[in-house]
């Protein structure tokens, strides 16, 4: 039997399938790139892997960032879902926050409950704002329930009982009589410690909804994987910038939603911290969409409540995500012309079947790689690393009946589509910085993806941002980011308590509880680590107020002056968001957060190193709207 020396990590998106692999002996890296292979993603993975002639009995450990979770819920094409959840709460799901952010949009029409309502079931008991038991757990109506359950054929529960982050008893008594069943079970407290009772319903019911798809592909997954001779540790990517094992992604797939897009965030914090970057902007441009987040000190910004399918339609996910802003403006994108004449790019993508129509699979509707490849900005030859030649009469056959309806020709056309995309992802960055008080022209841009580096620079000349960074390997980048990352799990608890009144010891108490549970389920999950970091944070407000901002707590609390050093740090990052602080208001914490990291054997680390001499590069003719013509340019 070989070594097992090596890793690799594949990120499977909705058009490529991206795989590099590190040997841990040479420190050479392998790369490849595979189309997807829709409706069964993992054949591309396998793909990839023999492309390279890589032993899979020499491999150590796969990384994975998969898009399942978040198209299962996108194409609605998830399980039967029921919810149980005490006597009277049975519509939270419908209720909702009962907010109208479109207040004007007298069609508006928000996402309907994944769960329907006669699939959402009462039980008798009751847990007090407390956690104090008011009404026992009534075991007789856990068993109707699941006679329900069986008559109506559901394959997946969800269990969100009252106050249930509290004190989990009852919900873990109903747990233990569902499993016995054989369902596939969620409970609320396994994936959220904090209030609000309609996000943590909702983030209970999408694991449950997601849940059987997501474990049946894993398993489909590590069955192909064994028989190819794998015996390793199989980590999947989550949506907090770490991994978690395999095992644990098949009980709680929520915490992937955002699985495949955070890896190249973590990767531009590898970058950041190498350059001593302070402020960081990480920008992917894919074949389906744009993505773009901040970093801060070469960290990702984290937010801890994130809407699938945005916030005034969409689903309520409670678990740290890392802040990505999304476009449907990807190389695939669609140009097309709405009712009123208008030109638009997107959100409609080509995707990887048909595809766009210089791939010559079938596509004939114009998109942004066709717009590329007449403005010289693709290589016809060199697509794919050579391995896939485009056909430029196809983009220009696509994008002729556009330029004919405006009186364009169709090189003038394709600059127009590259114009308003680049409009598009601007806007995106923009929401990113001005719009949350940040001067985009302190940051550096980091473009990747197979199409960001394409699109960066205009999208830097717009925002005035000074310094635009691609990396090595940009086409692979996400994938290129797993293999630096480690094991990491977040924890939080509602402390409901005003700044000066809290008593110092209980909140240190608390934040040492939450850093023993997480140095014990590290260890647990994986025998591969080698150092546990933890972090500390608060989620902060003025009091009265409903939304609370994120901040960094000291690692001890003791002392007045730690007190103090927290309220600085409120007020800081108040200032900066919202532009003032209120010096007479009282500050009070929500809720009280741990992110812990276990750094794993062995991760890969490249270190950053110029090269003297000149890059090599290739002339050819690209067109350029500012001169109006195509110019002969170096192609580095």
């Amino acid at each position: 039997m070989p070594s097992k020396h090596m890793t690799f990590a594949a990120d499977v998106g909705g058009t490529f399938t991206d795989f590099v692999s590190y040997d841990e002996q040479t420190g050479k890296l392998s790369v490849r790139k595979k189309l997807s292979t829709p409706p069964d993603f993992s054949s591309g993975i396998l793909d990839c892997a023999r492309d390279a002639g890589l032993d899979l009995h020499a491999v150590r450990a796969i990384k994975h960032g998969s898009t399942v979770a978040i198209n299962t819920l996108l194409e609605r094409n998830g399980a039967t879902v029921a919810l149980i959840t005490t006597r009277g709460f049975r519509d939270v799901l419908e209720l909702r926050r009962g907010n109208r952010p479109s207040g004007l949009d007298l069609g508006f029409r928000a996402l309907p409950a994944l769960v329907e309502r006669r699939h959402r079931y009462e039980i008798s008991e009751r847990i007090g704002g407390d956690g104090e038991i008011i009404a026992p757990l009534v075991e007789a109506d856990v068993e109707r329930v699941m006679q329900a359950l069986r008559e109506e054929k559901i394959e997946a529960v969800a269990v969100c009982l009252i106050n249930a982050y509290l004190n989990p008893a009852h919900e873990r008594r109903v747990g233990e009589i569902l499993r016995a069943g054989g369902l596939f079970v969620t409970l609320s407290h396994e994936l959220s410690r904090e209030w609000r009772e309609y996000e943590r319903s909702s983030t209970t019911v999408v694991n449950a909804y997601v849940g059987p798809r997501v474990s049946g592909y894993l398993h489909g997954l590590e069955s192909k994987l064994e028989r190819g001779g794998f015996g390793g540790a199989l980590f999947i990517m989550q949506s907090n910038g770490g991994v978690i094992p395999a095992d644990t992604a098949k009980t709680k797939p929520v915490l992937l939603i955002e699985s495949g897009p955070v890896a190249g965030v973590t990767g531009t914090a590898a970058i950041a911290k190498q350059l001593g970057l302070d402020k960081t902007l990480a920008f992917d441009m894919g074949g389906t969409t744009a993505k773009c987040s901040m970093l801060e000190n070469a960290e990702p910004v984290i937010s801890s409540l994130y809407w699938v399918e945005g916030y005034a339609r969409g689903y309520p996910i409670q678990a740290p995500v890392v802040d990505i802003i999304e476009v449907g403006a990807g190389g695939g994108s669609i140009a097309w012309v709405d009712k009123v004449g208008a030109l638009k790019v997107g959100p409609r993508s080509a995707a990887a079947v048909p595809g766009p129509a210089c791939y010559g699979r079938g596509g004939t509707e114009p998109t942004v790689a066709d717009a590329n490849l007449l403005l010289g900005r693709l290589n016809p030859d060199y697509f794919l690393g050579g391995e896939m030649r485009l056909d430029v009469d196809a983009a220009r056959a696509a994008v002729r009946p556009l330029a004919d309806r405006f009186g364009l020709d169709p090189v003038e056309m394709a600059s127009g589509i590259i114009r308003l995309a680049n409009l598009a992802m601007s806007s995106t960055v923009r929401k990113l910085t001005i719009e949350r008080g940040h001067d985009p022209r302190e940051f550096a841009l980091v473009g990747y993806g197979g199409a960001g580096p394409l699109h960066i620079c205009a999208i830097a000349a717009e925002l005035g941002i000074p310094r635009v960074i691609i990396p090595r390997l940009p086409g692979y980048f996400s994938a290129w980011g797993m293999l630096s990352t480690n094991l990491r799990l977040d924890y939080a608890r509602t402390f409901l308590s005003s700044v000066p009144a809290t008593d110092l010891g209980a909140i240190e108490g608390l934040f040492a509880a939450m850093e023993d549970e997480a140095a014990r389920d590290i260890r647990r999950e994986s025998g591969e680590v080698e150092s546990i970091r933890t972090q500390r944070f608060a989620d902060m407000r003025y009091v009265g107020q409903d939304h609370s901002v994120l901040v960094p707590v000291p690692s001890r609390i003791a002392q007045e002056a730690d007190r103090d050093a927290v309220l600085e740090a409120f007020n800081r990052i108040y200032l900066q968001r919202f532009g003032h602080v209120d010096d007479h208001a009282t500050v009070e914490f929500v809720n009280l957060r741990v992110a812990a990291e276990g750094g794993l054997a062995r991760a890969y680390q490249e270190s950053i190193q110029p090269e003297p001499g000149e890059a090599r590069s290739a002339h050819r003719p690209v067109y350029f709207a500012e001169a109006g013509q195509a110019l002969t340019v170096p192609v580095y």
